[in-house]
């Protein structure tokens, strides 16, 4: 059996990019989210976060981790 044990949001950035002109990436973690969180709230919080940064977000993503029991 397994049960879910904790949620992490992570927003990943472009912060510049390289002499070849590939984006260099910065993720900021969120751990213990409340692991019932609809994703949609974390989307907003997400946004609201992101519209704080002064970087624009490539990616935002969710995720869970789950303990394996007997």
């Amino acid at each position: 059996m397994a049960y879910l044990a904790n949620t992490r949001l992570s927003l990943t950035f472009i912060t510049g990019y390289n002499e070849e002109g590939e984006p260099i990436f910065k993720v900021k973690s969120f751990n213990n989210i409340e692991p019932s969180t609809e994703n949609e709230q974390l989307f907003s919080t997400a946004a609201a976060l992101a519209s704080l940064q002064k970087y624009d977000v490539e990616k935002i993503e969710r995720s869970n981790t789950y303990e394996l029991v007997n």
